[in-house]
């Protein structure tokens, strides 16, 4: 039985109660993958993929979910996760120095990993504890009215053990950085055969007639025309020929 194997076993069986509480099988998504990611210290492609088969969903919606939120891990990390707020509150109340605090004792950056394995830091959007700035996560739990004091007991503590947040499970060594680069692999015919992804009309071409022609003449294999770039395809192509003929709407249009 291989690592992931024995993993999922372990997690098959919540999972299975967890799906029996609802209607509808995708709403035990989130429950999953935290259970995932307690068991394995981060939520890998195997368990992404097993939790789209036990969910009966694609693959897609499990790696999105993943991906738009920061309290899951697509990579190993840190035995502790320090996640500091960047947000509005937090930075009138401090958290520009509270940051660079921790980046100066921890000596690494936004989004990296401690070489011995023991920390992870990320400098993250609203936790939602305003009245209380500023604030972070630790293994994501609260911590608040972050001082530089506070900081060196808080780093201290984890050091030799004693601190009141367990650690995380860490089954896989982690590498300097947890973060993922975005996928810029085309997922559509319009992103194909340019520059850039996020150019997909051509540049210069403000009416989006490039892309819409790259819609409706290369599609991707096992996908069905759309139906909304096609019909769009026809409006154009008619008002085209209305204008070339001389006929328009009375107004030289």
């Amino acid at each position: 039985m291989t690592e992931f194997a024995q993993i999922a076993a372990q997690v098959k069986p919540d999972a299975e109660r967890i799906i029996a509480q609802y209607e509808d099988a995708r709403s035990a998504l989130l429950p999953i993958i935290h259970r995932f990611q307690d068991v394995q210290g981060y939520v890998s492609e195997e368990a992404m993929h097993a939790t789209a088969a036990w969910v009966n969903v694609p693959v897609a919606v499990v790696e999105s979910t993943v991906s738009f939120y920061t309290l899951f891990f697509r990579r190993p990390v840190g035995r502790y996760m320090l996640q500091v707020c960047r947000n509005l509150s937090c930075q009138i109340g401090g958290a520009e120095e509270i940051m660079a605090y921790f980046r100066k004792q921890l000596g690494i950056g936004h989004l990296e990993t401690s070489a011995d394995g023991l920390f992870s830091y990320e400098e993250v959007e609203c936790l939602a504890a305003c009245d209380r700035a500023p604030c972070m996560q630790v293994n994501l739990e609260f911590v608040y009215d972050l001082t530089p004091k506070l900081v060196d007991e808080m780093l201290a503590a984890i050091r030799e053990g004693s601190y009141a947040v367990p650690p995380l499970v860490q089954t896989k060594a982690p590498e300097r950085t947890w973060s993922v680069p975005k996928d810029t692999v085309p997922k559509a015919p319009g992103a194909q055969g340019v520059p850039s992804p996020n150019d997909p009309g051509g540049i210069g071409d403000r009416s989006g007639v490039i892309m819409l022609d790259r819609f409706v003449r290369d599609t991707v294999p096992g996908r069905t025309r759309e139906r909304l770039a096609v019909d769009g395809r026809l409006i154009l192509e008619h008002e085209e020929g209305t204008q070339g003929s001389g006929k328009g709407d009375g107004r030289g249009h």
